[in-house]
């Protein structure tokens, strides 16, 4: 039970990271460089954690020897970030938010299902193909897919992104979440190999920094921060991002080789939109104020009550 809170919780944080990132972004003016800066404050944040609380850094001479994916965390923390900048404008809010969604619970329960990557093995049987399906119809409800509909959330792209290009950004929006439950997995078992998750999410963060360096100086991205128009200022919380985003990736580092990687996922994605709900509906951290509708709560529940078929059933 502390596994299913504990990745609630670490879901939680997401909803806040992304508001800070986003608001991080049109102060610095571009979201590579808005990133680079998220993942070096967490990657300082975790560097110190590693010191105070390990009181060593990480050992990767303890990886000799082993899979060369062990390291690929951080890479794919990266190009899921990225993924995400390059879907929005394609696919709209909505397929952007259920596409790599659904593809997470996909390869999470596939990982648990063959034991990929060294996780922990569950058979994927009747209850945890249920536990998944209310999981993913609750994301549905919880972002409000019906509304979206009927008001037509389409992608907003033309031209390139119409027919079969428009599908094969939809297969990338799977894949990318795909990506992001490996990422979990990956993460995970390299916690395992250096006896600390701390060290596994801070071994993620240092190769995601030094990925999104080396964007940055290749796009030739230039620094500037400024207060954007019909603001008065830069608020403290847009800074906070990166600390947030080291406190995720440890949590999935934790948890994974602990209650698997489909149920990591499963329980951090219900925190994530019940963080979400609790910034619209009261309108924090600069977000426009939506209520939360019946649909959007009834969502909610149908994502505990799936995270619940999987463990207790």
């Amino acid at each position: 039970m502390f596994g299913i809170v504990f990745g609630v919780l670490v879901g939680l944080v997401m909803p806040v990271q992304t508001n800070a990132n986003s608001r991080l972004r049109l102060s610095v003016g571009s979201p590579f460089l808005a990133s680079l800066v998220s993942f070096t404050v967490g990657f300082l944040t975790l560097l110190a954690s590693a010191l105070l609380i390990d009181g060593r850094l990480p050992d990767p001479t303890l990886t000799a020897g082993l899979p060369a994916w062990l390291w690929s965390g951080g890479l794919l923390g990266v190009v899921v970030l990225t993924g995400n900048i390059f879907l929005f404008p394609r696919l709209g809010s909505v397929q952007t938010v259920v596409l790599p969604i659904a593809g997470q619970v996909i390869m999470g329960l596939l990982i648990d299902h063959v034991g990929w990557f060294n996780a922990p093995q569950a058979t994927l049987d009747a209850p945890r193909v249920l536990g998944a399906l209310l999981l993913v119809l609750g994301v549905v409800g919880a972002i409000g897919l019906g509304d979206a509909l009927l008001h037509r959330d389409r992608a907003v792209g033309t031209g390139s992104s119409a027919g079969l290009s428009l599908w094969a950004w939809r297969i990338a929006g799977v894949v990318f979440g795909m990506f992001s439950a490996t990422q979990t997995a990956v993460n995970g078992q390299l916690g395992v190999v250096l006896g600390t998750a701390t060290g596994a999410a801070l071994a993620s963060f240092t190769i995601g920094v030094a990925t999104l360096l080396f964007i940055v100086l290749f796009t030739r991205a230039k620094w500037r921060l400024r207060v954007p128009e019909g603001h008065e200022r830069n608020p403290w919380w847009m800074w906070i991002g990166g600390f947030l985003g080291a406190a995720f990736v440890f949590g999935n580092a934790l948890l994974s080789p602990i209650i698997g990687t489909g149920l990591t996922v499963m329980t951090i994605l219900l925190g994530m939109m019940a963080g979400s709900l609790l910034i619209d509906h009261f309108g924090l951290l600069g977000a426009r104020k939506k209520p939360t509708t019946v649909l959007q709560a009834v969502g909610l529940a149908c994502m505990v009550a799936g995270v619940a078929v999987i463990r207790l059933v």
